[in-house]
């Protein structure tokens, strides 16, 4: 099978940790790979940001991205993207009118625009990574994206052969909106089993008990509430990883710390390598991860594959991956996150007991070979016209 994949803003090769460099990055990196292995080519085609990137480069056995020049070739916050996707657009539909692929997978919102305009009778699947209405929905007047992208998002579900969700969550989200329920199917992100274990070297830690955060540098990933409840943990110390020690939220948190009399206890390390993550996830007492909302969530997902505890806030795909194995809180409830903390940080069995229950939830459902198997059925399913939503392949 010949796979398109569309990931207009997030590059598979792109350092991971920045504003728009985050676990879409990774899924569709590691989604084109496992599908690779299966035997399918792919190809990922992401918008040109540099003069020095080539057209073509290979990512895997199997794997190609194309890097598609719309726009100027720097750059540019995903939500200022919409003036270059009609050149983006055009590039897919002339690439696709001499060499067609079986079906296109698109990425995020504007992915889907442009798959669904350019595709010409080939089949669409879409997975929106994030939805438009639950961002509104949290960030108000401070949500940056533009004014046309919910309506969008709502023709694209409406369009698409097939809509994957990543969580039970999401479906309710996406039937809210409209999307025909026979057209949506669970399928949730993947965990690289062979990195993130529990066995595997452990990185340098502070002497005390440690508590890592670790992701996107953005105020909706709740950070500031870890900070918060830090002054009812006396004895442990945060560290916090992701983008640059210069970033204008990590600035922010650093004051915050030093606010609380914390400076001595908020560490702020910037970006980990991709390679790192794994023996920084081993080195924590406790991973935690309390954004206001979360399509999915890699990190509790991945930190629960290294045999890490998880606490995490009660939105989204945490509903399915950390339930029953790790522990919930309400987002942006400083109290609530360090009674939670205190709880776990206290009980070095339960800390046992909750790492062993995660470790065998990601092995179960999460391994990429699995999530890849799914996806390429739903591929089969939509080439030949017969998809059965939700029933086709469960939740």
């Amino acid at each position: 099978m010949k796979v398109d994949l569309i990931s207009e803003h997030a590059d598979p090769l792109a350092a991971i940790g920045g504003v728009d460099a985050g676990g879409q990055n990774v899924h569709v990196a590691a989604l084109a790979v496992a599908l690779a292995e299966r035997g399918h080519t792919i190809t990922v085609h992401t918008r040109r940001t540099s003069t020095s990137q080539p057209a073509s480069v290979p990512l895997a056995p199997g794997v190609t991205v194309e890097y598609v020049p719309a726009g100027p070739p720097v750059p540019v916050p995903k939500d200022e993207l919409p003036p270059y996707m009609p050149e983006f657009t055009d590039r897919l539909a002339d690439h696709w009118a001499i060499d067609p692929p079986d079906v296109v997978h698109a990425h995020f919102w504007m992915s889907g625009q442009a798959a669904l305009q350019a595709a010409d009778g080939i089949p669409v699947v879409q997975t929106f990574h994030a939805l438009g209405t639950v961002k509104r929905r949290w960030q108000g007047e401070a949500d940056t994206s533009p004014p046309h992208r919910i309506d969008t998002e709502r023709e694209i579900g409406k369009r698409a052969d097939a809509v994957l969700a990543t969580c039970s969550d999401e479906v309710g989200e996406l039937c809210a909106m409209g999307v025909p329920e026979r057209r949506v199917v669970v399928v949730p992100c993947g965990v690289d089993l062979t990195a993130f274990c529990p066995d595997g070297p452990v990185a340098p830690r502070p002497a005390g008990q440690t508590v890592l955060c670790i992701g996107r540098m953005v105020p909706r990933k709740g950070v500031d509430t870890v900070i918060a409840a830090l002054r009812q943990l006396p004895g442990a110390d945060l560290v916090i990883a992701g983008g640059s020690p210069d970033d204008e939220e990590a600035v922010r948190l650093r004051e915050l710390a030093a606010a609380y009399g914390l400076e001595d206890r908020v560490h702020v390390i910037g970006s980990v390598p991709r390679a790192r993550v794994p023996a920084l996830m081993r080195s924590a007492d406790v991973v935690v991860t309390v954004p206001w909302y979360e399509p999915f969530g890699m990190v509790p997902v991945e930190a629960m594959a290294c045999g890490v505890p998880v606490v995490a806030s009660a939105v989204g795909g945490h509903l399915d991956t950390v339930a029953g194995c790790g522990v919930l809180v309400p987002p942006r409830r400083p109290r609530a996150l360090a009674r939670a903390l205190k709880d776990v940080l206290g009980d070095p069995d339960k800390r046992a007991r909750l790492g062993a229950a995660g470790a065998r939830r990601v092995r179960e459902r999460y391994a990429w070979p699995h999530v890849a198997e799914r996806t390429e059925a739903v591929y089969t399913q939509v080439i030949d016209g017969k998809l059965c939503g939700l029933a086709a392949l469960g939740g």
